[in-house]
């Protein structure tokens, strides 16, 4: 797929002044560069970090951030003042950075030569002062900032860096994120619209509308070779039913969705697509409601939203990017129904059709089944469960004078029983702190009923993604109860409005 440049780098800028002499400034260049190499060395951070040379004044300092920002490969900067670094000349680097800040407050030695400290160690080793003048400057201009404190050695503090970069690569992928609606939202449905001007000044995301008519045109366009050796693939990959495979009684029909699929492979590739939406209501000349198609092209990293929902969509390519490499997966999802007991209450999510399989618990199987809207033929999909584990379920929300991220901490189960009338991909979880109180403060937040479920990316690593996008962002977990979810959301309201323009 056109995907996120994957030559992502990280810049390293280390702050210091010139008052310390040239032999000074020598050691803390080679001391940054040797916080570089650790950071780098252990490979759990997922994207290479480069050394810049050591800042010294404003205008460097500010060119570099202009060079952070203007640069496609750089999706974040981290900052580390060595020594001594006077923040005012951080002012106008920092109000020209564009990209992602971590700020790293570490110091080049993990424990203190006692016997040998002099006042030369205390002039290089300045960082636990520093970082200070440095955090004040960052506080005073309202930098959004992610802010790390250890040892470049510690494993956790390395972790919470890869969580970051994480965040930042899907930032970065989000400023080149463009979406193809075949169709229009469903009618009638509210939660769905949105600002997509406001959403492509927030996110970078561009989303256009494109007639599912042009996309039954690249469908038909399919060779019959590129549909043969689909369907050998479906084959080998899944468990296919016997009425699909060659010389099955509906073998056609499983060649018909390899040719959907084939047709919208080739129109968001031509088109430098990364997400796309469909509606049931708007088909055109398609033969029938694209199931396995949506939920192959999510497996490989496209955000998907059904009827319409374009945020759904962006929202998961978004966790799509940031989930890459990890186990678990990230999928579209959809709070179907409750089993409020007896045992543990919980929640049955599914789809019409389109769960990604990358949440499966096992390898899906092929099947077909009528489906009672869309008015078209049976549609063929992937049947499976979801894998247990922990998560979370996110939705995005569009409330007129920003957006809002609502979280649910959940924990996926296997479903109390089999489901052998229910054919299609579906997840079964338990909702934090119960599913009475998440629902109702799901509800009170307005959280939409399409949402994303994500078992590959953490909770930190969506507040990562928060921050820096400057979105509120709303969690539902362990702790949570009605009254003090409910005052949040009335203390965001204030905020958020007196701090629309201050923010940065």
């Amino acid at each position: 797929m056109n995907d996120v440049n994957e030559r992502r780098e990280i810049w390293f800028l280390t702050g210091s002044q010139s008052l310390y002499g040239e032999e000074t400034l020598r050691q803390v260049a080679e001391q940054s560069t040797a916080i570089v190499g650790l950071l780098n060395d252990a490979g759990d951070i997922g994207v290479e970090i480069v050394s810049k040379p050591v800042l010294t004044g404003a205008e460097q300092i500010r060119r570099a951030c202009i060079d952070a920002s203007a640069d496609d490969r750089c999706i974040g900067v981290v900052a580390w003042m060595h020594t001594f670094s006077p923040a005012k000349a951080w002012i106008s680097g920092l109000d020209v950075l564009r990209k992602p800040l971590l700020h790293l407050h570490t110091q080049a030695n993990l424990s203190l030569p006692w016997a040998e400290i002099d006042m030369d160690f205390m002039n290089l080793n300045q960082a636990a002062h520093g970082d200070r003048e440095f955090g004040y400057i960052e506080t005073r201009l309202a930098i959004r900032r992610k802010t790390v404190v250890g040892h470049a050695s510690d494993p956790a503090v390395r972790g919470r860096i890869a969580t970051w970069a994480r965040a930042a690569a899907g930032w970065e992928a989000a400023q080149h994120l463009r979406l193809a609606r075949f169709g229009d939202n469903m009618r009638d449905v509210a939660v769905t619209e949105g600002d997509k001007v406001e959403a492509q000044l927030r996110f970078g995301v561009s989303v256009n509308t494109y007639g599912v008519n042009d996309l039954v045109a690249s469908v038909d366009g399919a060779s019959e070779a590129a549909v043969d050796e689909l369907v050998a693939a479906y084959e080998r990959d899944y468990t296919v039913s016997s009425e699909l495979r060659v010389g099955g009684s509906r073998h056609d029909s499983l060649r018909d969705a390899a040719r959907i699929e084939v047709g919208l492979r080739s129109f968001l590739t031509s088109g430098g697509f990364t997400a796309f939406t469909t509606n049931f209501e708007d088909l055109g000349g398609l033969r029938q409601l694209p199931g396995i198609a949506v939920q192959r092209l999510m497996s490989d990293g496209y955000g998907f939203g059904g009827e319409g929902d374009w945020k759904t969509s962006v929202l998961l390519r978004i966790l799509k990017v940031m989930g890459r490499g990890q186990p678990g997966g990230v999928s579209f999802m959809e709070d179907y129904t409750y089993h409020f007991g007896p045992g543990q209450p919980k929640t049955l999510g599914a789809h019409m059709l389109e769960v990604c399989p990358s949440i499966a618990a096992a390898v899906p199987t092929c099947e077909i089944h009528p489906l009672g809207i869309g008015n078209r033929q049976d549609p063929v999909r992937l049947v499976f469960d979801a894998a247990p584990g922990p998560g979370f379920v996110v939705g995005l929300l569009d409330l007129g004078d920003r957006f809002r991220l609502v979280a649910n901490e959940i924990t996926v189960v296997p479903p109390d029983e089999p489901l052998p009338r229910l054919p299609v991909a579906r997840a079964v979880w338990t909702p934090e702190p119960s599913l009475t109180t998440a629902a109702e403060c799901w509800l009170t937040a307005g959280g939409p009923h399409h949402t994303v479920l994500s078992t590959a990316v953490s909770r930190e690593a969506l507040e990562d993604l928060a921050t820096i996008a400057g979105v509120e962002l709303v969690v539902i977990d362990a702790s949570t109860t009605p009254a003090l979810f409910a005052r949040e959301l009335r203390w965001n309201l204030a905020f958020y409005r007196l701090a629309q323009g201050l923010a940065r």
